[in-house]
């Protein structure tokens, strides 16, 4: 036990963990980020090195029979597709059970505070095909349809073990059990548009921008595409969760997208701020048609940079008219900046220019999903910006608070190397 006899935290055990890992190299960990197997391997040692980190009261034992709520919200795996896990997530000792699974609440929760949120909930899993609709798969959709906590009873072929697992997309994952059974013991809460619309015969993306303009946020309507509601009946399937996210923030997006490129320009140049989790944004918004870049700078010895020495920068971006190939550098990031940053210029009425400079800080050692991203930008955008008359007068702002030289990002920023009039 440390000085003082406190227990230490979550993170400086991993942070322990990752000064005896090994990596293959930047070039394949820094664009994986543990999801997709680059290397040939059949995991990700490092995602299994941190994923050994056990629960802090360890005398805790879960039973193999469960009664308790559903925060509401289910989870699908992806390995193995189209057969995969599926299964109702339940709390174990929580007083608000939806703060469990509901990252947009999450905002300003320290490392600690989330891997202890997520401790308290329980993933069961049942492998079934996507387009299956057994018992199990039902009572699942209709847990993540619902707004309102259910509970349920779960019975696990063994019992779950508290520990916790980690990746790049979704949020970190506690106890988890092999699910033989369960079944819904209240009636659940699920809202008349909501019902219409699952049950309308609709595409996946007219139903999600459908509820999205309705007021349910991006957390939730990855939830109901996941769990195979929306579509239409013969094409209606269940989505891996971490295929959901990113789904639901291209779809989302992409509709707000058209109304943008009608709005009038911004007339002035802004920086919107912010940092969270060891990541600093600084979202540099200027006069002109739409267009995006997203810079990621990860500081070296982070989880995907163990072998570098200096910053490594990725850079995704699209034009005036979008981008119909998946930003493979950047992943899921890529789609939750742009979510958040989209949302900014709606609510503003005024389309831009617009590049994200994300800087990945070295005590960003724990991976918490891409919801981080998401809020951290959602929050920039509501900060009070900073104003500028030139383009230049905005770079050497935000070039004091930068650790990567602003001449690295000008050499790879396309946007940055068109020269207008109005920038100077």
């Amino acid at each position: 036990m440390p000085e003082g006899g406190k227990k230490k935290g979550m993170k400086c055990e991993i942070t322990a963990a990752l000064k005896r890992a090994e990596s293959d190299g930047t070039s394949l960990c820094l664009i994986c980020k543990g999801a997709r197997m680059l290397c040939g391997r059949s995991y990700c040692p490092l995602m299994q090195k941190i994923s050994r980190i056990t629960a802090p009261d360890e005398k805790k034992k879960l039973s193999r029979d469960m009664f308790g709520p559903s925060p509401p919200s289910i989870f699908v795996g992806h390995f193995g597709y189209p057969k995969v896990t599926v299964g109702p997530m339940s709390a174990i000792d929580s007083d608000d059970p939806r703060m469990l699974d509901d990252p947009s609440k999450w905002y300003g929760k320290d490392f600690d505070e989330i891997i202890a949120m997520r401790m308290n909930l329980v993933r069961s899993r049942k492998v079934e095909n996507v387009k299956s609709d057994s018992r199990i798969v039902s009572d699942s959709r209709e847990l993540a349809l619902a707004v309102k906590p259910a509970d349920v009873e779960l019975h696990f072929k063994n019992s779950p073990r508290f520990k916790m697992s980690f990746n790049s997309m979704e949020q970190p994952m506690g106890p988890t059990g092999v699910l033989e059974k369960f079944q819904i013991t209240e009636n659940t809460k699920i809202p008349k548009i909501v019902d219409y619309v699952v049950n309308d015969e609709i595409r996946a993306t007219e139903g999600a921008t459908t509820l999205y303009d309705r007021g349910y946020d991006v957390y939730y309507l990855s939830k109901i595409l996941s769990s195979g509601a929306l579509g239409m009946t013969d094409a209606k399937k269940m989505v891996p969760t971490r295929w959901s996210i990113t789904a639901t923030d291209d779809m989302i997006a992409k509709n707000l997208l058209k109304e943008i490129r009608e709005f009038p320009e911004i007339n002035e140049f802004r920086v919107y701020s912010n940092e969270y989790l060891d990541n600093s944004f600084h979202i540099l918004v200027m006069p002109g048609a739409w267009e995006f870049e997203n810079f990621e700078a990860w500081a070296p010895k982070t989880l995907w940079t163990l072998t570098e020495s200096k910053p490594v920068v990725q850079l995704e971006g699209e034009p005036h008219e979008g981008r119909s190939d998946y930003a493979q550098k950047e992943g899921g990031g890529y789609y939750a900046a742009r979510m958040g940053i989209v949302e900014g210029l709606y609510h503003m009425r005024r389309q831009a220019r617009v590049i994200s400079f994300r800087e990945i800080n070295e005590g960003y050692v724990i991976p918490v999903g891409v919801w981080e991203v998401r809020e951290n930008v959602r929050q920039a955008m509501k900060n009070p910006p900073e104003k500028f008359q030139t383009r230049n007068e905005a770079l050497a702002w935000i070039a004091r608070r930068s650790r990567v030289p602003m001449q690295k990002y000008l050499r790879m920023s396309s946007i940055l190397r068109q020269m207008r009039i109005g920038d100077f």
